[in-house]
């Protein structure tokens, strides 16, 4: 016979963290146990032999007694009967069910009607029951549509639905599923536990590969007679028992394969005692146990990396199953250092989670653990690869000092001199503060928690990288967009992406300018194109004039002899004025030209900068002259006739 043992059979976490709260206690003194720590008398036994005393209700407890609180919780009336008392409360009810608590005493001061789905007389619901005054129990949708029928305005109420932890899921996926299409005003939790859902998953998957099951569980145990009608409806035959000692081998036939599974109240040795019992290969079984068994009771010591699965969140913490002796816990203040995070997008419950190992208390039985702690040291490492592996890391500059900036990478702190920031001696740093930056680390200390960066030799790494490529395929005529990076007296030096270029002064503008800052800044976006390039001595000539666009032809274009153009005073010479009529055309206003009256100099009648409306008088095609008149424009008597005739055009 081939046997095979559901992963999932056993004690859940809620039951485990129970008992081994009522083992520690038990062995420190007296504890009074409140209800049956678990449907699972043989487990009750062993507790009373160990010296705790089981009890139904809070008046028998002696006054200042240990009195432990069950898995399954109990009303809010209970901890205050027992408060009364004075006795001290060890609390061991299952994260999952204080969730419960929580959501419908919520739901009851929003004004809606708790509707939880399980059965009325377990004691988990009686204790959800004792946190609402208005809260109803329906076993599943035929209750629910009973109810519905009777009472006509049920409907319309604000209800809000959770499930008892051990509620059949497809039950509970029915209820919804239903009241979805008729309740006008409801909400739904699924508050069922993850790993009692993963319990009847997998005994549904192995009766359905099974000749024959086994359920292991207390007759009491609701869980277990659950698993018992969950298998029966994949496997033709199924047998549920408490012990090996109850079951007849016999009854099984000459079955080719045996399913065993259990409820959450049974401890892993009768799981044992049944497949030793059941197995043609006993040596297998033992050995896959004694793991099992070994691997429970494995230590862990402060400062061990541990895997583990979340079972429950709380508002104050994660419970982690870590497969071994106790369970682990995660406070909210060691899952991270950001206070803007959420619980939920760091720990969902069903899936693994990483932690460092902070204390192991057996006085309460659980390891205590820390997540950020973790982070904290796998970004430690990072850093630390960084140096030898020359990684390039983004950071957040949080703060300028007075020998430079900090910057936040992955939450640790990395110092940059202001030498490496890429920025110009005496540059304002601050301007940097909140920006995003890629750098390298080139100094780490951990003992010390002393971390040093560069910005500036990953800004040299891209603009070489830049550079080269630029350079591979650089072509006279290939436009660029760039940025003015300086100015001189004799041009403008561009970075177009890695390279710099030189704009000549006489290649910014067609205009006649004294100055490249007449038309350019630093720092100003700019399109040019390459004129020419030297590759040995890394220089670039650029141009930004549009020569598609010749200024002769423009000009000859718009105006002839005879027209007036709104010209500006470029140029004062003793002998007139140079006028700019559109760029880089100018013309000459000879002195006699410019006023009715006679001119001793030019800047008695006009300035550089002036724009003046003055008459095109003669064009010179040949020599690309532009003779000009304001005078011509005047209401006046002629020229004097001792006055010179026109100078030629000259510049």
């Amino acid at each position: 016979m081939n046997v095979k043992v559901a992963r999932s059979a056993g004690f859940c976490y809620g039951v485990r963290r129970a008992v081994d709260m009522a083992e520690q206690a038990a062995a420190q003194g007296p504890v009074f146990l409140l209800g049956h720590i678990t449907h699972n008398d043989h487990v009750i036994r062993r507790l009373e032999e160990m010296g705790a005393v089981t009890i139904s209700a809070p008046e028998e407890a002696p006054q200042g007694a240990a009195v432990l609180i069950r898995a399954h919780g109990e009303p809010d009336g209970v901890y205050k009967a027992l408060e009364a008392r004075g006795c001290r409360v060890l609390d061991a009810t299952c994260p999952n069910v204080v969730r419960i608590h929580d959501i419908v005493r919520d739901a009851e001061a929003r004004g809606r009607v708790p509707v939880i789905a399980g059965e009325a007389d377990h004691p988990e619901i009686l204790g959800i029951l004792g946190c609402t005054r208005r809260g109803r129990v329906v076993a599943d949708w035929d209750e629910l549509e009973q109810i519905i029928k009777k009472e006509t305005d049920f409907l319309g109420l604000p209800l809000t639905f959770v499930s008892q932890t051990t509620a059949i899921l497809t039950n509970w996926e029915k209820i919804v599923e239903n009241a979805k299409k008729v309740c006008t005003n409801a909400e739904f939790f699924d508050t069922i536990c993850n790993a009692t859902s993963k319990r009847q998953s997998e005994a549904l998957e192995l009766a359905g590969q099974c000749d024959a099951m086994i359920v292991i569980g207390d007759q009491k145990s609701s869980n277990t007679r659950k698993l018992t009608l969950l298998c029966a409806s994949r496997c033709p035959v199924v047998v549920q028992a408490e012990r090996g000692s109850g079951i007849d081998r016999a009854q099984f036939g000459r079955i080719a394969t045996l399913g065993i599974t259990a409820g959450a109240s049974t401890p892993e040795w009768i799981i044992k005692e049944v497949s030793n019992k059941m197995s043609d290969e006993i040596m297998e079984i033992e050995q896959s146990f004694a793991e099992m068994l070994e691997e429970s009771f494995k230590i862990l010591n402060t400062g061990d990396r541990v895997t583990g699965t979340v079972a429950a969140i709380t508002p104050t913490e994660v419970q982690v199953e870590l497969g071994v002796k106790y369970p682990g816990t995660i406070p909210l203040s060691e899952l991270s250092d950001d206070p803007d995070v959420k619980v939920e997008d760091l720990a969902k419950v069903g899936e693994e989670i990483e932690a460092i190992v902070m204390l192991v208390s057996d006085r309460d039985c659980v390891v205590k653990l820390s997540k950020k702690r973790l982070d904290a040291d796998k970004n430690w490492e990072t850093v630390e690869n960084a140096v030898e592996n020359k990684d390039v890391l983004e950071g957040i500059i949080t703060e300028e000092n007075k020998g430079g900036l900090v910057a936040s990478v992955k939450g640790i702190r990395v110092f940059i001199p202001a030498s490496q920031s890429g920025k110009p001696r005496g540059a304002d740093l601050s301007e940097m503060v909140k920006t995003r930056v890629q750098l390298r680390i080139t100094e780490v200390n951990r003992a010390r928690r002393r971390v040093v960066g560069s910005i500036r030799a990953v800004a040299a790494e891209v603009r070489a990288a830049a550079a080269a490529a630029i350079w591979d395929n650089i072509e006279v005529g290939k436009r660029y967009s760039g940025t003015v990076k300086s100015l001189t007296s004799y041009g403008a030096f561009v970075d177009i992406g890695g390279v710099d270029g030189m704009v000549h002064i006489s290649e910014l503008s067609w205009s006649r300018i004294k100055t490249p800052s007449e038309v350019v800044s630093v720092g100003d976006p700019i399109e040019v194109y390459v004129i020419s390039f030297d590759p040995e001595k890394k220089k670039i000539s650029l141009g930004v004039k549009d020569h598609s666009q010749e200024p002769w032809t423009v000009f000859t274009e718009k105006y002839a002899v005879g027209d007036v153009a709104s010209v500006r005073i470029v140029k004062l010479m003793t002998f007139g004025a140079f006028a700019e009529i559109v760029p880089g055309v100018d013309g000459l206003i000879h002195i006699s030209q410019l006023a009715d009256h006679r001119v001793e100099k030019p800047e008695d009648v006009v300035r550089e900068g002036d724009t003046v409306d003055a008459k095109i008088t003669a064009i010179d095609e040949e020599h690309k002259k532009v003779s000009l008149s304001i005078r011509a424009l005047l209401e006046s008597a002629p020229a004097d006739e001792d006055e010179a005739d026109e100078a030629p055009v000259e510049e």
